[in-house]
């Protein structure tokens, strides 16, 4: 006669989660469902997917709107994408530790552009309002993760590593689309940015 009610305790969500700890674990659960929806999803799906009722979202977010806005903002943080950037391995040669860090960044920017295309066509001001600020506030971040990839081979650059990570950086977000040729992978961007176009046998 116990089991029911030990089946019954671990049926309980999260009893002792506080409202931003319930806020954060309803963002991570929103964001895939309108990277797929787009503003269609509905607070009812969301609910479903957390495993939560559809009033539980309304005890921590004022309503949908604010919700996407939470979204939108959370995948404009540059937190995971630092983070991964401060675990590569500083004794790793330094292309290697580009490359790395290009392979972060690039999926951080496919994340970005996959919530904020599915939500795009609202024509309404989420892209908007939360990218200015965010925006700097991430490539801020990221470029400075990225210079401290640089430090150990400050000597041997010739600028600063906070220049030559805004440099790269811009490198690996600028990099024009050509339909007869496929992108550059992370480890040829970093071979054009560290030694140029030219190939290994010019002069």
């Amino acid at each position: 006669m116990t089991a029911p009610k030990e089946n019954q305790t671990t049926r309980r969500r999260a009893p002792g989660m506080s409202p931003e700890q319930r806020r954060a674990m309803i963002i991570q659960t929103a964001i895939p469902l309108i990277t797929e929806y787009g503003a269609a999803v509905t607070t009812a799906k969301i609910a479903r997917a957390a495993g939560i009722g559809e009033g539980t979202i309304f005890r921590v977010f004022a309503d949908k709107d604010e919700l996407l806005q939470a979204c939108i903002a959370e995948a404009l943080s540059p937190d995971h994408a630092v983070r991964e950037l401060d675990a590569i391995d500083l004794s790793q040669p330094l292309p290697d530790r580009l490359a790395e860090a290009a392979e972060a960044l690039q999926a951080h920017m496919d994340r970005l552009g996959a919530i904020l295309g599915s939500l795009g066509h609202r024509g309404g001001k989420h892209p908007g309002t939360v990218r200015g600020a965010g925006r700097d506030e991430s490539m801020t971040r990221t470029r400075a993760a990225l210079a401290e990839l640089l430090e150990p081979d400050k000597a041997t650059l010739r600028r600063p590593p906070e220049q030559i990570a805004a440099l790269f950086f811009g490198l690996l977000f600028t990099q024009p689309r050509t339909e007869d040729e496929p992108d550059l992978t992370p480890q040829e961007l970093v071979e054009v940015f560290l030694h140029g176009a030219l190939s290994g046998g010019a002069k």
